[in-house]
Formats: C-alpha cells, structure tokens, sequence
C-alpha cells in the first residue's frame, strides 16, 4: 500500500507511521508526511496513492478543504482528528472511517483493516459522491443515484435525471462505501434497491432486476436467491 498522511503535528504523524508499518508490515509499500494542505494537493495529483490519513485541522486550515477533493479520488480516505463533532458530516463526503484523538493501535488497526479486507460500511451517513470536473468538484446526492457500473479501474454513475457521472473509485471501494443502500448485484453493478420494480427469470436462467424508471440491469446467477430475498 501507498499511503500519505496529512498531518500538521510530527509527534503524531510520527505515531501514525509507526503504528502504521507496525500493522501492515511487508504490505506497505510508501509512507508520506505532508504538514500542508497544498502541498498534499501537488503531492496527490502525482502520485499514486491507496489511502491518505487526513487530520481536520491543518495549521488553522480546514482538512474540508481537501477532503471534497481526495474523496473524489481512487483511494479511501480516513480522518483522524480530535474533532468528534466533524465526525458525521465527514462520513457525508464519503471517507472510509473518522479515527478520533487521542487514538491507540487498536484503533488505528480496526480502521486499516477496513482497507484491507474492503469490509462494508454499513451506514447511512454517506450523502454525497465526490467527481472530478474540469477544475472543480462535483458533490453527487446518493438519493440521486440509481445504479454504478464498472468501467475499468473507475465507475460510472447512472442518476435519476438520466445523467451519466464518471468516478475515480472502483466499483470494489463504491461497493465498501454504499453498502447500506446499495447491492452487489453482478461483478459489473452496484444497484439502489429502493429503486428495483421487478425481478424477472428469463429462459436461459437469465436474471434481471428491473427498475421504476424501466432500466433493466443483468444480476449475476450467484447473486440471484440472496437478492430477491432482501428485495421482498
């Protein structure tokens, strides 16, 4: 894993790579300490990165700043910061988990598990999906989504208005991310179950979930009994 941490305290971000490749060991493959939001903006848009610890509170710069940002991006974010009251509206945007000051290595264990092991994120918290315009950031309503498909190493976004949105993140990260709401229902789609009208059996053991607005999405032959069981 490549990993940067933003973080306007050494001592703690000392702490944090510590315990860092104390956990993952052999599976870490960079670790980066950056004091600055611009810096860590230069810094994300040329390398390659699978995870940036953010604090919230940079040198009197709000972390916000960069979190619209680095939750766009191909890589989970998670917050560690002393404000806990930031904590709900931080899950908003779409980071992985809000590690709270002070913290020990439990802690930060259980969160980077959840990089590890692409645990779901079982909440409701998320409101929002971050994509890159030309120039700016786009804040996505997750009531507007229907439905994510793979494309690659992003994804695409089908929304309620008929709009298509590209994403950074892999339909594996959006998956971890809108568990609550959202099905694995092929290797290729993520769907809104609230949106699903009808799931229909076609010859060839050909299952599909059709949608209010008519869309008719293919579901994976594995996926099939655990989805109609939730969907009634």
């Amino acid at each position: 894993m490549n990993i940067l941490i933003v973080e306007d305290e050494s001592r703690i971000a000392k702490r944090i790579e510590r315990m860092t490749r104390a956990i993952l060991g052999d599976a870490l493959q960079s670790i980066t300490h950056i004091n600055t939001l611009q810096e860590a903006v230069k810094f994300i848009e040329n390398n390659t990165l699978d995870l940036v610890f953010l604090d919230l509170n940079l040198n009197g710069n709000s972390g916000f700043d960069l979190l619209t940002t680095a939750v766009s991006e191909s890589f989970h974010t998670i917050i560690i910061s002393a404000y806990k009251d930031q904590a709900i509206t931080a899950f908003e945007y779409g980071v992985l988990d809000f590690v709270s000051k002070p913290f020990n290595r439990d802690r930060l264990e259980k969160a980077l598990h959840k990089t590890i092991t692409k645990e779901k994120i079982n909440t409701n918290d998320i409101k929002f999906l971050a994509v890159k315009k030309r120039h700016r950031i786009q804040l996505i309503p997750i009531e507007d989504v229907l439905y994510v498909k793979g494309a690659g190493a992003y994804t695409e976004l089908f929304l309620a208005d008929g709009e298509k949105e590209l994403h950074d993140k892999s339909l594996e990260k959006l998956e971890q991310l809108l568990a609550f709401s959202f099905e694995r229902i092929h290797k290729s789609y993520l769907l809104k179950m609230s949106e699903v009208k009808e799931i229909i059996v076609e010859s060839g053991s050909k299952y599909i979930a059709e949608l209010k607005n008519g869309t008719r999405i293919p579901i994976g032959r594995t996926k099939y009994k655990d989805l109609k069981a939730k969907w009634l």
